[in-house]
């Protein structure tokens, strides 16, 4: 799941880097491996027991790598950050899970220095061709096959219903821009096929700023707040 959110951090070098709703740490400790020079990254998330696998699998790693990285407690509703205090902010598979998407996307921009990024990667809705066997799959298949191997169906059946009431490539921009980010682009992404589709681009965003979103078609969104 973090690979996706490497490459992209990768071209723009940060000093400082908060990986909100980090969970068990994945994304910050694939950031650490992969972005050179290696920067400061504070994962934080609201969960305290996910918090503490993460510190156990940082000192379990023992890995030189990590040294740079902190877990921290913190609300995405209300971040425990001054302004202006880091240069790039990742979120994975965490926004639609924010009971308000709004305040949470304000926050990041408030703790975000000018030119600094956001990159979101999120599972988003399908073109629409593919809704009627993507929903299918998600509400029938997937919690009964989740239930069968770890007797947990019913947070396979809270992942479909979040999915499903996560916004489409257009509504996401919309929110973004509401935050007071100003869309900059916007690729589709087919994930059976490594090219991207065509996009649009809209640049010159507020105060300096814009946002760059990639969209993969079925699933998966980035995006990144851009100077």
């Amino acid at each position: 799941m973090a690979a996706p959110a490497r490459p992209a951090v990768a071209r723009h070098p940060a000093r400082q880097i908060l990986d909100l709703a980090t969970g068990s740490g994945d994304v910050a400790f694939a950031l650490a491996r992969g972005l050179r020079p290696r920067p400061a990254i504070t994962g934080m998330d609201f969960c305290q027991p996910m918090l503490e696998e993460a510190g156990r699998k940082k000192n379990a790693a023992n890995d030189a790598r990590y040294a740079e990285i902190s877990f921290r407690h913190g609300d995405g509703l209300a971040l425990p950050m001054p302004d202006d205090s880091v240069d790039a902010v990742t979120i994975s598979f965490g926004l639609r899970n924010m009971a308000d998407r709004h305040r949470a996307l304000g926050e990041m921009r408030r703790v975000l220095r000018p030119g600094g990024r956001l990159y979101v990667l999120e599972f988003s809705q399908p073109q629409a061709w593919l809704r009627p066997l993507y929903y299918s799959y998600l509400r029938r298949v997937s919690p009964r096959l989740a239930g069968f191997l770890t007797g947990e169906a019913s947070a396979y059946q809270y992942l479909c219903s979040s999915i499903a009431e996560f916004p489409d490539r257009a509504g996401l921009a919309a929110e973004l821009q509401a935050a007071g980010f100003k869309p900059s682009q916007s690729v589709g992404h087919d994930p059976w096929h490594r090219g991207p589709a065509r996009g649009r681009e809209v640049t010159d965003g507020p105060g300096g700023s814009a946002v760059s979103r990639r969209i993969f078609r079925s699933r998966r969104c980035s995006g990144r707040l851009d100077s």
